[in-house]
């Protein structure tokens, strides 16, 4: 007899990091009534559990009782890159789901080796934090493109852009190689708009040409961390070479023939937080920007440019992943809700038959384009992945 699905209440999450980001994990599991059971890491953690309600908190130097908790299900995992890997792999070992930020690890020998662990632990649920997937525009793009209704994808251009690095004196982890990897603005924010395409396209990536250019080659770094998105302050600060890229300019060819163009930058005056995908097909031609998420552009040559709003009848096949009706505006803090919901259902039993989160085998895939992506900036050519 199958076993009695389990609600989502009922599930239990440790969250490794209380920055940003870390936050935004938390918020969503409350918003969907799973326990926030506990949270590890730096001096914050304390001050996030107090304001949240979270009744563990574990720091740095008790990974081991935080991991092995029994009364933790599912661990989130939003610490700096240089830790996914071998945090991801512990969880695992220790009986844990996981839900992993982005980039999964640093390096594609890493990522593959957590391919393996996951093998070996087929009974744990493990996703990667690409939340974009799940903005209801995706996944209705998703629908056009696999229905048809676009034609043959010709080629998709678009671009992410912020501004919260412009300033020599803006300091984040981020920016530090050892820290967050040798690609920055492409492994923090480029990946997110390369998995959402390979999502939409239902097809891979597998040929790059990449150029990457360094906007301030010397920052200010703060003596002191600073959170993402916050300024230092009146922190005392000293110089330091940035070995990273503020900005990128990628081509892709993408295993189903369509081409593709996305600039990637962190250094874009004005834009806060700006996804933009444009998808050209030989019928029609769909386009969307996620500072107004709940619209989709539809355009063709011989008829009248069309839009379509969320929650209305254009979004048919996304209704599933929204949850207020047309005008009440769905944004970034809920495309987390919905992946969550999609993958504690899946961990309660609740059953999953689309399965949109990614996966590890994603992840890696995601590491192997960005070393392609390193490759073909040094090479000065194109570079299979």
């Amino acid at each position: 007899m199958k076993a009695k699905a389990k609600s989502l209440s009922q599930l239990r999450a440790g969250v490794v990091g209380t920055g940003f980001i870390g936050r935004v994990h938390i918020e969503a599991l409350k918003r969907l009534g799973v326990t926030v059971q506990a949270v590890y890491g730096s001096g914050s953690a304390g001050r996030v559990a107090e304001e949240w309600g979270i009744p563990g908190v574990f720091a740095r130097d008790q990974w081991e009782a935080f991991v092995n908790h029994p009364g933790i299900d599912v661990i989130h995992i939003t610490s700096p890159n240089r830790h996914h890997f071998a945090q991801a792999a512990a969880a695992l070992r220790a009986g844990k789901h996981v839900v992993c930020e982005k980039p999964l690890a640093m390096t594609t020998a890493e990522t593959g080796e957590l391919v393996q662990v996951c093998a070996a632990h087929r009974q744990q649920v493990f996703a990667v934090n690409y939340n974009v997937r799940f903005y209801p525009a995706v996944l209705q793009l998703r629908a056009d493109v696999a229905a048809g209704r676009l034609g043959r994808i010709i080629h998709v251009n678009g671009s992410y852009m912020q501004d919260w690095l412009v300033k020599p004196t803006d300091y984040n982890w981020r920016l530090l190689p050892e820290e967050g990897g040798d690609l920055r603005a492409v492994g923090d924010i480029g990946t997110h708009w390369l998995d959402a395409v390979t999502f939409i396209l239902g097809a891979k990536a597998n040929s790059v040409f990449a150029n990457l250019t360094t906007c301030h080659t010397t920052r200010q770094r703060p003596l002191g961390e600073v959170e993402t998105f916050h300024d230092a302050g009146d922190i005392p600060m000293v110089p330091y070479e940035v070995k990273t890229e503020d900005f990128a300019n990628i081509l892709l060819q993408f295993g189903n023939g369509a081409a593709g163009n996305l600039a990637v930058s962190q250094v874009a005056n004005g834009r806060k937080n700006c996804i933009r995908i444009e998808i050209y097909g030989t019928e029609r031609s769909a386009w969307w920007d996620s500072e107004s998420p709940n619209t989709i552009h539809y355009g063709s040559r011989t008829g009248a440019n069309a839009e379509a709003l969320r929650a209305c009848p254009e979004f048919m096949d996304a209704q599933a992943y929204t949850d207020y009706p047309p005008g009440h505006a769905e944004g970034f803090p809920d495309t987390f809700k919905m992946l969550y919901r999609s993958v504690y259902s899946e961990i309660a039993g609740a059953g999953n038959p689309e399965r949109w989160y990614a996966g590890v085998a994603d992840g890696h895939h995601e590491l192997e384009l960005c070393e392609a992506i390193q490759r073909s900036h040094r090479t000065r050519q194109w570079e299979q992945i």
